[in-house]
């Protein structure tokens, strides 16, 4: 009996990764039997054209490397828009994938997630904050940080502080909410009337939010460093008069980490470099190294104004989410990628500005950790192209900005090639 057992799961096996192999094989043939152009022109007829996509299909990658439907390889600067903070295809983040698939992918929220419950008290012991809502995204994120601040607002005072203050340059993400508090018209074309109780102030500016905060005021949000904006980085003072300030005015401050959070600045949430705890945190990008996550980490004094029903997310805190997610944390402090980041960064920012001295359509370098800019007197979007050309992938943050969000994988041997690339690039003119 035993024997056949043995023999029932051999066979298994067998078919399992023949099984395999026959679907590996048929997917290699249908990237020889389309080409490039084939596969974008089903990529027009089929997707609606919410972006202006660079001509290349990536098939597949590993750590710091892309490669394409033409087996081209690329230095990945972009990371899924810093996403992908292990790099690709990180094998502890692949394995707890697959593994939470075997076991259960969805359960509703209805219930108590075993694998969410693990996830949210490791993430609340790395941070300063309480309590964690779990969604999909960044825009969810920010959309549920601005529900909880007015709800916060509106609890404590029948109703009159419900008004939020953002910044301009500021991008919280694309539902009508955080378009809204997003201070910038290039995004909010097509979209009237945005939502009320939204107010924009100069970034960087404490005399302008001061003379701002009115009694309708519930909460100030913020980035701690503008990214979509250009990669803007406020004064080292700023910050801690934000907090003062918004301590004396009896609101809240919310910062958005959604992008320059986990480990992206040189430290797992930004704001630490700051010296303050803010009292909503929303994160997302680099949470599942690429599998769809985010969340909204509060004080346990302002989480409670959310009660049943207040706020939900049908696959916010799915088991599957939550075992990319954990792994990702895990590796991402079990590899102390976070203090490299500090070191790659700080390489990376001095190669680029001696790099400044040597073109003159150089304006600026600035950001922190693997979060950098570099403004030039130019439109970049030709120069990013030239790069992708030659095998580099970079990205802009703004028509003007060149954006470097490498994984904190990078090391400096590619930090060198990435340079070299773009200053051929530059020694040509845009």
């Amino acid at each position: 009996m035993r024997y056949c057992l043995r023999c029932l799961r051999i066979a298994a096996l067998v078919q399992k990764l023949l099984s395999k192999s026959i679907n590996y094989y048929l997917k290699e043939a249908l990237y020889i039997i389309m080409n490039k152009e084939e596969w974008m022109s089903l990529s027009d007829q089929c997707i609606m054209g919410t972006y202006k996509r660079f001509p290349v299909v990536f098939t597949s990658g590993k750590g710091m490397k892309l490669w394409d439907t033409d087996g081209r390889e690329y230095l990945d600067f972009v990371a899924g828009i810093a996403v992908c903070s292990l790099g690709h295809a990180h094998p502890a983040v692949s394995e707890a994938i697959k593994n939470q698939a075997d076991k259960l992918i969805h359960v509703s929220n209805l219930y108590h997630i075993d694998t969410q419950i693990e996830y949210a008290r490791l993430l609340i012991q790395q941070t300063a904050l309480d309590k964690v809502f779990f969604c999909n995204s960044g825009a969810e994120a920010n959309e549920g940080a601005i529900k909880l601040a007015k709800k916060y607002g509106n609890d404590r005072s029948g109703g009159l502080k419900n008004e939020i203050i953002t910044m301009i340059g500021s991008f919280h993400g694309r539902t009508m909410a955080t378009i809204t508090a997003t201070g910038q018209d290039k995004f909010h074309k097509g979209f009237n009337p945005l939502l009320a109780g939204f107010q924009y102030i100069p970034f960087n500016d404490l005399a302008a939010l001061e003379k701002a905060i009115s009694t309708s005021t519930c909460a100030v949000m913020i980035e701690p460093i503008q990214a979509e904006g250009g990669i803007r980085v406020p004064d080292s003072d700023y910050f801690k008069n934000v907090r003062r300030l918004c301590d004396e005015k009896d609101i809240l401050l919310i910062l958005d980490e959604v992008q320059v959070g986990m480990g992206r600045t040189g430290t797992l949430l930004a704001h630490e470099q700051d010296g303050i705890v803010p009292d909503i945190v929303t994160m997302a990008k680099a949470m599942g190294n690429g599998f769809p996550i985010g969340a909204v980490l509060a004080k346990d004094c302002v989480a409670t104004a959310f009660e049943p029903g207040s706020h939900a997310s049908t696959f916010g805190g799915n088991p599957l989410a939550m075992a990319a997610a954990k792994a990702t944390l895990e590796a991402l402090l079990a590899e102390d990628l976070i203090s490299k980041c500090r070191l790659r960064g700080s390489y990376f920012m001095n190669i680029l500005n001696e790099l400044g001295k040597k073109h003159p359509v150089i304006r600026e370098v600035r950001g922190r950790g693997l979060l950098i800019g570099m403004e030039l007197d130019c439109e970049v979007a030709g120069i990013i192209k030239k790069c992708m050309d030659r095998g580099l992938l970079i990205a802009s943050a703004g028509p003007q900005v060149l954006r470097f969000v490498p994984p904190l994988i990078v090391s400096e041997p590619e930090i060198d090639r990435c340079i070299e690339i773009l200053d051929d690039v530059l020694r040509e003119g845009a």
